[in-house]
């Protein structure tokens, strides 16, 4: 099975409109950055996007959310975009918040198979409603369903041929994770190799995940926020 591809925009060719998908990285660390630049290019519409936030302006998801590519968005964090709090509360974009740690534990729940599991988190709670409660030992758990999507865009390091994943720091994020609960997944990296060139030990993603790799062409590696302080 092939899985080297030439280019970011062959690589995301068939993904439709109307698709979930997930987005690795948190605020500019770890994004997919060509491969968002890809959807933008090919003009997709009507996608249901999965990601820790939503970037900041003119940069990360944002460039989908301004080109109105973006229907309903899942996420843990939403307060550094002002477009996305001003189409949320004017009802043009459905928005689903969840906790931090749910969110990870709902994407890690879908790349190993189980389809819900419960937590504290947010028992008694707005978190809470709609959602089967139940006791265990005397503590209160909500079920929270496993968090799937028809495709995973994560940004890796270095990998393979074989679509091995080595990640750097803090880029590594919620990339891993992701790169198990997409029904497709695409990995940019910054450097290919041959089979057997990664060190096995520093492998985090194995290759049986991923279904597509390539180099990525233009990495801007921006900041969410610049701070300054005198020594």
């Amino acid at each position: 099975m092939k899985k080297v591809f030439e280019s970011a925009d062959a690589a995301v060719a068939d993904i439709r409109d109307g698709a979930s998908i997930m987005f690795g990285g948190f605020g500019l660390c770890g994004i997919p950055e060509n491969l968002i630049r890809a959807l933008l290019r090919k003009g997709v519409k009507g996608l249901r996007t999965i990601g820790n936030d939503m970037g900041i302006p003119g940069a990360g998801l944002s460039l989908l959310l301004e080109a109105g590519a973006i229907v309903e968005h899942t996420a843990s964090y939403v307060g550094g975009n002002p477009l996305l709090a001003e189409l949320m509360f004017a009802g043009r974009l459905k928005v689903n918040l969840i906790p931090q740690g749910t969110f990870s534990e709902s994407i890690r729940a879908a790349g190993a198979g189980i389809p819900a599991y419960y937590t504290p988190v947010g028992v008694g709670t707005i978190v809470a409603e709609g959602k089967e409660v139940r006791e265990f030992s005397g503590r209160k758990y909500l079920m929270e369903k496993a968090l799937h999507a028809d495709f995973a865009l994560v940004k890796a390091w270095r990998g393979d041929t074989r679509g091995n994943l080595v990640y750097r720091k803090t880029a590594r994020n919620f990339n891993p994770m992701m790169a198990t609960a997409g029904a497709v997944t695409i990995a940019e990296v910054e450097t290919i190799v041959a089979p057997g060139e990664l060190d096995g030990d520093q492998i985090v993603t194995p290759g049986i995940y991923v279904k597509r790799i390539f180099q990525g062409e233009l990495y801007e590696r921006r900041f969410d926020r610049l701070r300054h302080r005198s020594l």
